[in-house]
């Protein structure tokens, strides 16, 4: 009787043992094998690049942005022609810093990689086999070099960030970050230390991790809610400044606009009317409408991407006000700014983001393509539209001025937005433009941001708008 006992008690601890490596394994599978596979601390995927050549980087007409070359010690060493220009698209690959943005998600790609040619060692057969090595898959981006450059050449000197992207398919044509740096092997390492000791955080994203408040740019967000709840027809007396619950509001350098409808505030972007609008819809609308823009919860997307804030869960009247004029406590990643004005140019319709477009064999032959998709509905047809109209307002009359283009129709929003600097010191709101054109039937929209700039963003972002947009419609 004792014995059977014991048996029991064996097969017991038998069993939780057996179910709890199970568990392990299973757990391993779906939540951190991708993570150790493509973490650069693993010197795995530097054995597997001894034997691999890595695949080629193209833009959208195969253009190489990187690739692969041996040196004369039969060593392989990753080369990016264009420095700096893609260091926070493409990202840098190094035995000593490990590896970064594509290179980083789209290793396995990159190297050839198979899960099964890796557990039942394929790989190792050929490179027995063979006297050269392997070749690794091809990326080809939906990036256009030349948009690229310009974007790029627009942004020089400035801290900030421009994204352009297709509305209807969701492509990214152009993203810059600035300050950026040259993922070269020799140039990370001669300047490594310095870059992640300075201010300047050369190797942050800004077009993606960047969070910033919107300003009024978000204006356009809280028209298309107070068309769908029935205020289009309201108009407001704008003279300079109203208070609300004790918190004066005043419009920037203020400019008082008297007797205004829905479609002139936005013109002239007047905080008066949308600090109003803000405490009217009520904190429930506001709300959401973040939550339909997809504020607070994860954008899929090729590189990492920072969730856009929206932190309010008890709502006074001034916080209200702040968020219809898009102050506040919101943060927004520029890509999603740009991912916003992209679903009014397209009918209501925001489409995912995405900058690869295919992977390819070292042959040619595609091996994964990506197709566009919606990722949420954040307006109806008739408020986009609605919108649009007023969004050409502030390019023909108001305070986009600068981003017209001789022949095509244009609509955007300024933004000047105050920051934690702005409250203490003059002149360091960031600067804002969004737009798309053309008008009536569009091709490209664009987010551009300048930080602590000492302008307005319709004096500085909206040129850069403008120019970025001219060129992808061959107008320059």
């Amino acid at each position: 009787m004792q014995t059977n006992k014991k048996i029991i008690h064996t097969l017991i601890l038998m069993s939780f043992l057996f179910f709890s490596i199970i568990t392990y394994l299973t757990y391993f599978e779906l939540f951190t094998k991708e993570k150790i596979i493509n973490s650069p601390y693993n010197r795995r995927q530097f054995q597997q690049e001894e034997s691999t050549l890595r695949g080629s980087i193209l833009d959208r007409n195969k253009k190489v942005l990187a690739s692969s070359k041996i040196d004369s010690k039969n060593r392989q060493e990753r080369f990016y022609p264009y420095g700096a220009l893609y260091s926070h698209l493409i990202g840098y690959s190094s035995k000593t810093y490990g590896k970064s943005c594509l290179e980083l998600n789209y290793n396995k790609q990159l190297l050839n990689i198979s899960e099964y040619s890796s557990v039942f060692g394929i790989d190792k057969i050929q490179d027995k086999l063979s006297a050269t090595k392997r070749k690794g898959n091809n990326l080809i981006l939906t990036i256009d070099h030349k948009l690229q450059q310009k974007a790029n050449t627009l942004l020089q000197g400035k801290k900030g960030a421009v994204v352009a992207m297709v509305p209807k398919t969701g492509e990214i044509l152009a993203m810059v970050s600035k300050p950026d740096f040259d993922p070269n092997s020799e140039s990370l390492s001669d300047h490594w230390r310095e870059m992640v000791e300075s201010s300047d955080s050369p190797f942050l994203a800004r077009a993606t991790q960047g969070l910033y408040v919107p300003g009024s740019t978000y204006k356009v967000v809280t028209s298309a809610l107070a068309l769908e709840n029935g205020m289009g027809d309201r108009s407001f007396e704008d003279k300079g400044s109203i208070t609300i619950d004790g918190k004066i509001i005043r419009n920037f350098g203020g400019n008082a606009y008297g007797t205004l409808d829905l479609k002139g505030a936005l013109a002239h972007s007047s905080n008066v009317a949308f600090s109003q609008l803000g405490v009217d819809l009520g904190a429930r609308t506001l709300k959401d409408m973040a939550a339909r823009l997809g504020f607070n919860q994860k954008i899929p997307f090729d590189l990492p991407m920072n969730k856009s804030v929206f932190p309010y869960k008890a709502m006074h009247k001034t916080d209200m006000a702040a968020v219809g004029m898009g102050q506040g406590k919101l943060l927004v990643t520029p890509l999603h700014m740009a991912m916003i004005t992209s679903g009014i140019a397209n009918g209501g319709m925001m489409m995912k983001p995405y900058f690869v477009s295919q992977v390819t064999s070292p042959t040619g032959e595609g091996l994964e393509k990506t197709s566009s998709s919606s990722l949420s509905k954040i307006m109806d047809a008739k408020t986009a539209a609605q919108v649009t109209e007023m969004m050409e307002a502030v390019v023909t009359s108001g305070t986009g001025g600068n981003a017209a283009i001789r022949g095509i129709r244009v609509a955007g929003k300024t933004g000047t937005a105050e920051n934690e600097l702005s409250g203490k010191q003059r002149n360091k709101e960031h600067a804002w433009f969004i737009g798309f054109a053309p008008a009536d039937n569009p091709k490209i929209a664009v987010a551009v941001i300048l930080e602590y700039s000492g302008s307005t963003g319709g004096k500085i972002a909206a040129p850069i708008a403008r120019d970025l947009m001219a060129s992808w419609l061959g107008k320059e």
